[in-house]
Order: structure tokens, then C-alpha cells, then sequence
């Protein structure tokens, strides 16, 4: 009886096990999101961009730390790290990728991958092949066309209002951006159009910009237009120095260069496009289609005087540019 007893307790014990079935182990919660974030800039001189770039995300209902990760990549100015930097992100399988700082990261992402989804802050992406149409791009891209590289010959027109009888103007160009050949056209075109004598500049490093100021100093043109690149971007305090130097009334591409000490500025708002840049990239991870995402234009534009900045330069601004400013610094 005893033996049967025990018999009957080690088939209980079977069956027992076999209705509770294998032991499962508790549910992990789902990864959080891993979006990327490579930039032509540093860290330091894009804080206040990437706070827009946060704002944006969180308009979407994606907060860095609560519900994704950023993985950020800045090549801080030296445009051969990128590809390098687009390929390690891809490595890292991000859900999105935006790029930022102007389009040679956007273009860099463009050859790393045709599968991962892409955002670009950049200007003309048609003509430099980031995407083929803006109203329905098609493939894994769409982003922020922030428009700054086609006014130039709107910059050169508000200059030759401050100084209408200009024998001289000078342009500052960085011949290594993609978009150097259209901005030229569009600087020359502009130049013909008003009859205003220009002397092209180039400057591709920090370097190369004191020595085209060296030369401005010795030329003495009436007035500078500095045109749109991330370069000069990223070097805004060094042209603004010197410009300001050497009493150089100048136009700027972005409302950040008045705000430093420049004289005027003409253009859209980075901090709106990076914001718009955040909003793209949390619908994308929210569901949407890259290709199906018509690329967003900045409507937006801000023409900025520093008055402050005249009257050190002993600039009388005429009233006609004065009225149509959007911001007056005093």
C-alpha cells in the first residue's frame, strides 16, 4: 500500500506539472525607438537647434528619454567624417534618420542606406538630388527645404538699397558647398539686373576668411553679402568680428547672424525648420511614409536690421529698408 501510495503521489505530480505547462518568463517591455541625428556642426553651436528639433519631436507625442533615444553624430566641420558617421547609425538600425547642417549630411544619409527612413534640413534638395520631386518624393526621404540658398539675389537687392550708390559690392562664397554653382547664377543674374559691380571672394576655411577679409580691406568695397552655407554658419562670430573690423556693412543669410552683431539679415528661421525637422520625424515614427511626406518649405521669412550695429558702423539706415524690417535690434 505504501508503495502504491508513492506511486500515485509521482503521477500526481506529473500531470500536475503538465497542466501548469512551462515556465514563462515575465513580458520585457518594447525597446524604446532608437532615431538618428547627424550633423555637419558640433555639439556646442547646436544646442539651441536641437532643443527646436526636440520641440518638434514633442509635438508628435516622442520625448527623448521617455519614449525614444537619439543617437547624435557630429562631423563638427569636417564634411569627409560623414559618410562614416551615416554608416555607423545605419549599423545601429535607427528607425529614422535626420540630418542637419545642410545638405551633405542629408546627401551622405541618401548613400548609406535605401531602406531606413530619412528627414533632411537642407535647401534646393531637387536640383542636388535629394529627392526628384517635393510633392510626393518617393523612396525612403522627404524633409525641410528651408529655402535660404535662392535668395541671395534678394540679399544683394536689400544691400544696394543701404548703399544705392555702391561702386562695389563684395560677395563671400564657399566654393565647396553643393549649392555654390546656382548661388553664383543667382548672385551674377542679380548683379546684372540692378547694374552692380561684384568682386566674388572665397573662403572654404577659417583661414581662408581672414585672408578674404585681408583683401577687403584693401579692396573697399561699399558693402559685404555673405552667402548662405553652413560653413559660414558655423563661423558666424569670426565673419561678424571682422566685418564689424573693418566697418563692412553686411547682409547676413539667418536671423541669428543679426542677433550676434550683424548689420542685416534676410531669410527663413532655422529654428522653425528644425522644429518642422522634429515634427517630420515623429509622424514617420508614428507610421507615416517618408516618400509620402511632401518635402516642407519654410514659408516664413525675417528681414533683420541691428541699428545698434549701423550707428557703430556709421550707417544711416534709409527709412524704405526700415519699414519693411520684420525685427529692428536697437
Amino acid at each position: 500500500m505504501r508503495g502504491l501510495s508513492f506511486l500515485c503521489l509521482f503521477v500526481g505530480a506529473i500531470v500536475a506539472a503538465a497542466t501548469v505547462g512551462p515556465h514563462k518568463a515575465p513580458a520585457q517591455a518594447p525597446r524604446a525607438p532608437l532615431v538618428g541625428f547627424l550633423s555637419t556642426r558640433s555639439p556646442a553651436e547646436s544646442v539651441e537647434h536641437v532643443a527646436a528639433f526636440r520641440r518638434g519631436l514633442a509635438q508628435t507625442g516622442h520625448v527623448e528619454g521617455r519614449n525614444i533615444v537619439i543617437e547624435y553624430r557630429w562631423s563638427e566641420g569636417h564634411n569627409d567624417r560623414l559618410p562614416n558617421l551615416a554608416a555607423d547609425l545605419v549599423r545601429q538600425n535607427v528607425a529614422v534618420l535626420a540630418t542637419a547642417g545642410g545638405s551633405l549630411s542629408g546627401l551622405a544619409a541618401k548613400r548609406a542606406t535605401s531602406t531606413i527612413p530619412i528627414v533632411f534640413i537642407s535647401t534646393i534638395p531637387v536640383k542636388l538630388g535629394l529627392v526628384s520631386k517635393v510633392n510626393r518624393p518617393g523612396g525612403n526621404i522627404t524633409g525641410i527645404d528651408v529655402l535660404l540658398q535662392e535668395m541671395e539675389g534678394k540679399r544683394l537687392s536689400l544691400l544696394r538699397e543701404l548703399v544705392p550708390d555702391a561702386a562695389l559690392i563684395a560677395v563671400l562664397m564657399n566654393p565647396s558647398s553643393p549649392a555654390f554653382g546656382i548661388q553664383l547664377k543667382d548672385v551674377e543674374e542679380s548683379a546684372r539686373r540692378l547694374g552692380q559691380r561684384i568682386r566674388i571672394l572665397h573662403a572654404t576655411s577659417q583661414q581662408d576668411i581672414d585672408s578674404a577679409f585681408t583683401t577687403l580691406a584693401d579692396m573697399k568695397p561699399a558693402a559685404l553679402l555673405v552667402t548662405a552655407a553652413a560653413f559660414f554658419n558655423s563661423r558666424r562670430e569670426q565673419i561678424i568680428t571682422l566685418a564689424n573690423h573693418y566697418k563692412i556693412p553686411a547682409i547676413y543669410e539667418v536671423r541669428e547672424f543679426a542677433l550676434a552683431g550683424g548689420l542685416m539679415s534676410y531669410g527663413t528661421s532655422l529654428l522653425d525648420g528644425y522644429r518642422q525637422l522634429g515634427i517630420y520625424t515623429g509622424r514617420i515614427l508614428a507610421g507615416e511614409k517618408p516618400g509620402e511626406l511632401p518635402v516642407f518649405q519654410i514659408a516664413k521669412f525675417e528681414f533683420v536690421i541691428n541699428l545698434k550695429t549701423a550707428r557703430a558702423l556709421g550707417i544711416k539706415v534709409p527709412g524704405s529698408l526700415s519699414a519693411r524690417a520684420d525685427e529692428i535690434i536697437e
